[in-house]
């Protein structure tokens, strides 16, 4: 992998993130062979992204935004958690503004500005919504190696981006099958679960940007991503992994994902 180590933080943001789109796009891809999914699978789907971005939340965000806080001698927990709650409060302010409909709830149930937008766009946007804190992490990682912290790794930076890229790929068909139900075309359908994960490569990019740019913000940038990606998992994944079945294939799908994600972080970083 010398190639893609020399090839600096913008254009590894792009490839890192262009891979996790690329997995979304094969998610939703399964809507060609099948026009749906047991609910029990899809509880266990998302239970398995909300893991993911739990353990990457801490051991790619949270932890290094720590160390580098201290390492620039200021109090480690001071820049981490003003960065984690701006993040949350951002994604907050976002979703009450942005009309979108998770997946499994009546038209009226739509949240953010009131609209007369189709329910497969409402669809469409709540996944996206989701997807832009994950571009962020991706993009910071990347970025945060190219500043040459000592404490920063390739293998760390692509650990979190193939993480999220697994976690990817149950998303993409978890918004191409329910588009599928909603009567749109196979072809349609696929359109827009691929077109979800699009909003990553921007996010990456323009997160990398800054923290290039400003070197300082650097533990906020860190925390601030993982602060936006545990608001998405407490107030969509989780409750939504959680509505039907009792619960357990969602709960399972938590620990599967947090310890896949675990695994690659401590092994590869």
């Amino acid at each position: 992998m010398t190639w893609f180590a020399e090839l600096g933080p913008f254009r590894q943001t792009l490839l890192a993130t262009g891979f996790t789109w690329l997995l979304t796009t094969l998610g939703a891809a399964l809507v060609f062979g099948f026009s749906t999914i047991r609910r029990g699978l899809m509880d266990a789907m998302l239970g398995f992204a909300a893991g993911v971005m739990i353990a990457a939340s801490f051991w790619s965000l949270l932890a290094p935004a720590i160390a580098y806080a201290e390492e620039a001698g200021m109090v480690g927990w001071v820049p981490a958690a003003i960065g984690f709650l701006a993040g949350a409060a951002f994604l907050w302010v976002v979703d009450q503004l942005l009309p979108h409909l998770h997946v499994g709830m009546a038209r009226s149930e739509a949240e953010g500005i009131p609209t007369d937008w189709q329910r497969s766009v409402l669809l469409v946007l709540a996944v996206t919504l989701h997807n832009v804190p994950e571009g962020m992490a991706i993009g910071v990682a990347f970025a945060t190696l190219g500043l040459g912290h000592p404490m920063a790794t390739l293998g760390g930076a692509m650990a979190l981006a193939l993480g999220i890229g697994i976690q990817n790929f149950p998303e993409g068909a978890a918004i191409s099958l329910p588009l599928r139900r909603e009567g749109l075309s196979r072809a349609r359908s696929f359109f827009w679960g691929q077109a979800s994960a699009l909003v990553e490569p921007v996010a990456g990019v323009v997160a990398a940007s800054t923290v290039i740019v400003f070197e300082s913000v650097l533990p906020y940038a860190l925390s601030f991503a993982a602060g936006a990606m545990i608001y998405v998992v407490v107030e969509e994944l989780i409750p939504e992994s959680q509505r039907e079945h009792g619960g357990d294939a969602g709960t399972i799908g938590v620990i599967l994902g947090f310890t896949i994600m675990m695994i690659l972080d401590v092994a590869l970083g």
